[in-house]
């Protein structure tokens, strides 16, 4: 049985990565849970993945966390401002937006 893979997109369009499914979906929604609430710079999203994936994520969590959260950021599913330190949020969707995804 093949594993499924997703091949994941970067905000400036370099290569993606091939990676197992299970493992992104994981990890996107450890991303999109810790940024539910508030937006949050770089250090305290991967403190907080940290906190939600360590002992039941079998991989690099900092490698997936990075991997993915420029997967959204590329998709436009969250964003990062230009502020010193920069901060990650959700990105506010219109319906027809929220329909593509």
């Amino acid at each position: 049985m093949k594993d499924d893979k997703i091949l994941t997109k970067h905000p400036l369009g370099k290569s993606g990565k091939n990676i197992d499914k299970r493992k992104y979906d994981a990890v996107k929604k450890a991303v999109l849970s810790a940024l539910g609430k508030k937006a949050l710079t770089h250090d305290e999203l991967f403190e907080r993945l940290d906190r939600s994936l360590t002992g039941k994520f079998d991989g690099s969590i900092h490698w997936y966390g990075e991997t993915v959260k420029l997967d959204l950021e590329a998709r436009k599913i969250i964003q990062r401002n230009a502020a010193k330190p920069a901060k990650y949020r959700l990105k506010s969707a219109t319906p027809r937006q929220a329909k593509a995804r």
